[in-house]
């Protein structure tokens, strides 16, 4: 069945220290490869393992990075991007956009206000009748010993 999915979209500011191995992430995108449609952000795409934002943990894979200590990523090619956190020195604030995926009921299947949910007189009445089908066998079991 098609579910329509919708995302919460979160901003959220970031200040790491950079470790032995960086910042602890590594970035896709970029106008010269972009790694989502028709957007040429900045995306991390792994989050080292004991790495500056491992330890963090705010930073999740799939987050777009708008802004690097206030320079804006907008319209960079990808190795810009990655030469800007090379530069970007020992304490690095970045403002960060989470997509949180909400995935709703079947496509135009649904009114307004109507749930999904199993009615709990269905439920109640199968429950019932497994019930009785099990004292029936119980009973049928213990007459034949």
């Amino acid at each position: 069945m098609n579910r329509r999915v919708d995302y919460l979209v979160t901003e959220e500011e970031i200040n790491l220290t950079r470790g032995p191995s960086g910042l602890g992430f590594n970035i896709v995108g970029g106008t010269d490869q972009q790694y989502v449609s028709k957007d040429s952000g900045i995306f991390v795409s792994r989050i080292k393992e004991n790495g500056a934002a491992a330890l963090d943990g705010r930073l999740q894979e799939g987050d777009k990075i708008l802004s690097v200590n206030g320079q804006d990523l907008k319209n960079l090619l990808h190795q810009d991007a990655v030469d800007l956190f090379r530069n970007a020195g020992y304490a690095v604030s970045l403002r960060v956009q989470h997509r949180i995926q909400v995935q709703n009921g079947p496509l135009g299947h649904r009114s307004e206000g109507e749930s999904n949910a199993v009615p709990a007189a269905v439920v109640l009445v199968s429950v019932f009748a497994l019930t009785v089908v099990a004292a029936w066998a119980f009973m049928r079991y213990r007459q034949r010993l």
